[in-house]
């Protein structure tokens, strides 16, 4: 399992941050991980405890929205991509 934190990381991982910061209200706590875990790519997401729920949006919309954009951001690097959202301590 390998972890990337620098902001140069994947295409994935930058458009995942890109829009995070733009939608919260605390764009310096936003924080992305990326890990490899056998063929699946995981990208977590910390955020605020305050801004989790603007990234769920709702019914789930926002938060829907930001992992199709994820998985066809990794598709276009032969990704399979999962999203997780995470409440930043």
């Amino acid at each position: 399992m390998s972890a990337s934190t620098d902001p140069t990381g994947t295409g994935v991982r930058a458009v995942v941050e890109i829009l995070a910061k733009a939608l919260t209200d605390r764009p310096t706590d936003v924080r992305v991980t990326e890990s490899q875990h056998k063929h699946k790519t995981l990208i977590e997401l910390f955020v605020a405890p305050t801004d989790v729920g603007k990234l769920i949006g709702r019914q789930g919309r926002t938060a829907a929205a930001l992992r199709t954009l994820a998985a066809t951001a990794g598709e276009r690097e032969g990704k399979d991509v999962t999203l997780e959202i995470r409440e930043s301590r």
